[in-house]
């Protein structure tokens, strides 16, 4: 049976809760991207975030994402999310909660920019799926990643 999934504004309890279920790949991400443990990578994402949500699936939080501003005069926005096993064992769901966000990202903001980790895979579907466009590996200390974009005139 499917989650019942329900976006609600990002609190701090929320923080811990995911930082210590996260997936695998999301871990590995932020430990090559900036060498902190879940919780700290996560604290920092939600404290710089200028907009922050929560995906609760059945009343749990599994997901958090948000933006962060990179340059507010050009309108460009650093989209993140981390989750748990929660998001592939209800990809479905996820799917179908995740398809508006980056026209809702694009009012706001007129680039989305950030990027992710080659290794990856299941994020990189996603993005795509989404529409961002991925660039081409680059190392980043050691790690390979992606740059992925999207312009408000993509949509």
């Amino acid at each position: 049976m499917a989650a019942n999934v329900e976006i609600v504004q990002a609190a701090p309890c929320h923080v811990a809760s995911i930082a210590a279920r996260m997936r695998q790949a999301d871990r590995d991400e932020v430990f090559a991207a900036s060498g902190h443990t879940p919780l700290a990578a996560l604290s920092f994402s939600y404290r710089k975030s200028s907009c922050c949500w929560t995906a609760l699936f059945d009343g749990k939080p599994e997901v958090m994402g948000g933006v962060g501003d990179i340059n507010i005069l050009a309108g460009v926005g650093a989209p993140w999310l981390l989750g748990t096993d929660a998001v592939e064992e209800n990809f479905r769901a996820f799917l179908r909660i995740s398809s508006g966000w980056p026209n809702q990202l694009l009012q706001r903001y007129s680039v989305l920019r950030n990027f992710v980790d080659a290794r990856n895979t299941v994020s990189i579907r996603w993005l795509e799926w989404l529409g961002f466009r991925l660039l081409e590996p680059v190392d980043i200390g050691g790690h390979q990643f992606r740059l992925f974009e999207m312009e408000a005139a993509d949509v």
